[in-house]
């Protein structure tokens, strides 16, 4: 007679979830086959007739049979197998982390992993590891910026919510100069790209003048009115002024805000008594130190990185003539950039890194 089998019987919510296990594609095969041999057995008795029908032992059959029975649904994964001990301790990591956050090393700005492995006494490796598992990346650093505006919360509040909630039939744009912009040859020709290779250029370079670039960003629809002078003062902001005006499509009466930076170029007496005698436009300025709240520096980064930094121009005409076509091609398609940052989050986040700066000892 054989040995009586313990019964098995599945509940309704076993019985689904084992057939969610048998039939999904992205379970594994070892797991999605106990599954079939649970529900084989809870119909069939007989662990060779199960053996059988699925095209296994009927050891195989009887061990998770007596697992299912025993542990339920757990009793399907693998148990944890033993291993060799961890070379590397709580304390350890412990140890490591919080010399890596709080110490430096002697004569030295930042750890390296291999001194960090020679003071802790791990390997290079471990403590790899360990600055991967918590995000410490001792070689890198950011920079940040605080205004010293006192009127910093009042003029974060005005531009962002230019942004975020512009006046009804107005224009805004986002007003500033990408000063001494350099015309750069190489002294030697390009090696272009290859397969495997990238394009190399050599490290030294010719200078040919510079130019600046003055610019409008349309915040609602991402056009750009640009034109580059040689000089960068307040004659040729006016100019720019007045090329702006001309250039901007917008019916009789309707409001242009100009968002500007703090540079003196844009508060001379001159500048003011060209607003005057063009009341439609109003201006709100941008806190001391705050370039990053003005959208059109996010323009003046794309261009630099797209057009500018990797070219070769052999005068400031082949610059200006460079600047102009990638005006002209933005133009084709332009599209906005997406502002989500309201005020408060951004005072929010000032606010933090006051706090840390404050605490910091320094």
């Amino acid at each position: 007679m054989p040995r009586p089998k313990p019964a098995l019987i599945l509940a309704d919510d076993e019985r689904q979830k084992l057939l969610t296990l048998a039939r999904r594609p992205k379970s594994t095969q070892r797991l999605a086959q106990r599954a079939r041999i649970v529900l084989a057995c809870a119909d069939e008795p007989n662990n060779r007739v199960v053996a059988r029908r699925l095209g296994l032992c009927a050891a195989t059959v009887g061990t998770w049979r007596s697992r299912f029975v025993a542990r339920r649904l757990d009793g399907l994964v693998d148990e944890p197998r033993p291993g060799a001990p961890r070379a590397v301790t709580d304390a350890d990591v412990e140890r490591v982390v919080t010399r890596t956050l709080e110490c430096r090393p002697p004569a030295a700005t930042h750890w390296s992993t291999r001194g960090m492995a020679r003071a802790s006494g791990l390997s290079q490796s471990a403590v790899s590891r360990i600055w991967r598992a918590f995000g410490l990346k001792p070689h890198l650093q950011d920079t940040f910026k605080l205004s010293a505006d006192p009127f910093f919360v009042e003029k974060v509040r005005d531009v962002v919510g230019l942004y975020l909630a512009p006046p009804a039939r107005a224009i805004v744009l986002s007003v500033d100069e990408k000063s001494q912009v350099q015309a750069l040859d190489r002294t030697q020709p390009l090696l272009p790209m290859t397969p495997g290779d990238p394009e190399r250029r050599t490290h030294d370079y010719v200078r040919h003048g510079t130019t600046s670039l003055f610019a409008a960003l349309d915040v609602a629809s991402g056009r750009v009115v640009g034109r580059c002078h040689r000089r960068h003062r307040h004659q040729e902001f006016l100019k720019f002024l007045d090329h702006l005006d001309r250039s901007v499509a917008r019916e009789p009466g309707t409001a242009v805000h100009l968002v500007l930076d703090n540079y003196a170029t844009h508060k001379t007496p001159a500048v003011k008594r060209w607003f005057v005698r063009h009341p439609d436009y109003h201006l709100h300025f941008t806190p001391t130190g705050s370039s990053w709240l003005n959208q059109v520096e996010r323009f003046f980064a794309a261009i630099t990185e797209k057009r500018i930094r990797r070219g070769t121009f052999a005068s400031v005409t082949a610059l200006e003539r460079a600047i102009e076509e990638y005006l002209v091609e933005h133009n084709k398609d332009p599209r906005p950039f997406a502002w989500v940052a309201d005020a408060d989050s951004i005072l929010d986040r000032v606010k933090k890194v006051c706090e840390r700066t404050s605490d910091s000892g320094h």
